[in-house]
């Protein structure tokens, strides 16, 4: 008789399998960061710090219109990881094209509304008029990868829920690439300028689309009968996927909420700030990806060991996972105290930004070790598919970011802004942490 997915191994093994989960997901994580500081070098080298600033506004809309749809990757892998520790196959095909009828939907309404969308996301971030026209430009032309987009975030989940980290680790690799290549293209040998790099990553959505149907079609299981209509339309499936999502989806609002205040209140403050603020919200992206890869281990581990009612293996994933992102938190904030000042003279040759940035490098270095236990406990909570919890922590979380920014980004500047948004990392954490005990005690112990 084959192993249970989630059969507990020794401890030594545990570090093993985390790792080889961890290990290619962190790669594919690592290659979006990449694109943005792309993105960040090209726009930063165009003559003028508001082609910068449209980026990052523009960039942070898509946050809110993309990342907030983002429960399709995250809801995904939670059920298809509990239907895989449960091993129940037959339940593979339709938990998949349910998310993917639903990204369909989402993603239609997303280019039907386009214009308002855009318009009042780059009017609540404010910005000037130059920094404004530059990000509407921008977000016109990505925009239309909308349906692309959601997709690649259900295709992706599947392949974490079925621990498929190779081919997950294709799938973005391949995306970014494309996206690079393409954004060198537009930018430098078409001259599209901005809108070329909002088009390439447009362009990318698609190709990886493409690719992410392919290995879908190469996955399908043989022996089983293909799901009908009532499958896809049962009742009890479908409440539970939107409760997931709609918990999700809470949940991201807050966090992209925390983003765009975190925007608003730099702009305040002028272009040189606003773009200062960009170029160190690169250092938190790669971090944020980076531990993220083991988030994502979480996710599966914990959904495989929560299918499959094993409380020891469920305690395994979490203890391993949380040693992990622990250690990968300490290497980024040494690398970032190290090497900060030479990454941000790559990134931009506008010294009044580039000074700037150098002014408030310590906070994007000190910000890893306040966000691990924040994002290893994410993971945790959507691989258990308790996404009730896990919004409720964040909306109180987000209580607290706009507490501290309200009391501390008037008397202490742009120092206050970013202190504020560490004590909104370390209450992510510590808000999820309290109620961890509650999450083991609900797993059935075999």
């Amino acid at each position: 008789m084959s192993p249970s997915p989630t059969s507990s191994p020794a401890p030594v093994r545990w570090h093993r399998r985390v790792l080889t989960l961890a290990f290619p997901i962190v790669l594919a994580n690592l290659t979006q960061p990449i694109l943005g500081a792309v993105d960040t070098a090209v726009a930063g080298h165009l003559d003028g710090p508001q082609y910068l600033g449209g980026v990052a506004l523009g960039g942070l809309v898509f946050n809110f219109v993309f990342w907030g749809f983002g429960f399709l990757r995250m809801g995904t892998t939670g059920i298809v990881a509990q239907a895989y520790g449960a091993r129940d196959d037959a339940a593979l095909a339709p938990s998949l094209l349910r998310a993917l009828l639903l990204a369909a939907v989402i993603g239609a309404a997303v280019l039907a509304l386009q214009v308002p969308l855009i318009g009042f996301g780059l009017a609540a971030l404010g910005g000037s008029d130059a920094v404004q026209a530059s990000a509407c430009l921008y977000c016109h032309a990505r925009i239309w990868a909308a349906p692309f987009v959601l997709a690649n975030y259900v295709v992706l989940g599947y392949l974490l829920g079925t621990q498929r980290v190779r081919l997950a680790l294709v799938t973005q690799v391949f995306i970014n690439a494309v996206n690079i290549v393409a954004v060198l293209a537009f930018v430098y040998r078409l001259d599209w300028g901005i809108a070329g790099i909002g088009a390439a990553t447009a362009a990318a959505d698609a190709c990886g689309f493409a690719l992410g149907i392919a290995i879908l079609w190469r996955l399908r299981m043989r022996g089983l009968p293909p799901p009908v209509w009532a499958q896809l339309l049962d009742a009890r499936a479908i409440r539970r996927l939107v409760a997931i999502n709609r918990d999700i989806f809470v949940r991201t609002l807050c966090l992209v909420g925390s983003f765009g205040w975190f925007a608003h209140l730099g702009a305040q403050q002028g272009d040189a700030i606003l773009a200062a603020n960009a170029l160190l919200l690169n250092f938190q992206t790669f971090m944020a990806f980076g531990l993220d890869g083991f988030a994502h281990a979480a996710e599966a581990l914990v959904g495989a060991a929560t299918g499959a009612r094993d409380r020891h293996a469920f305690r395994q994933a979490v203890r391993v996972t949380m040693l992990w992102s622990a250690i990968g938190a300490a290497g980024f904030t040494l690398v970032y105290w190290a090497g900060g000042a030479w990454i941000i003279g790559r990134l931009t040759d506008q010294a009044a930004v580039r000074a700037a940035a150098l002014h408030y490098l310590p906070w994007a270095a000190a910000l890893p070790v306040a966000s691990a236990a924040g994002f290893q406990l994410d993971g945790v909570f959507i691989g258990a598919t308790r996404t009730r919890e896990l919004m409720k922590a964040m909306a109180v979380s987000f209580a607290v970011f706009m507490l501290a920014a309200w009391a501390l980004a008037g008397p202490l500047g742009n120092h206050g802004l970013w202190l504020a948004r560490t004590i909104f990392m370390v209450a992510r954490g510590v808000t999820l942490l309290v109620q961890l005990p509650s999450i083991e005690r609900a797993v059935t112990a075999r």
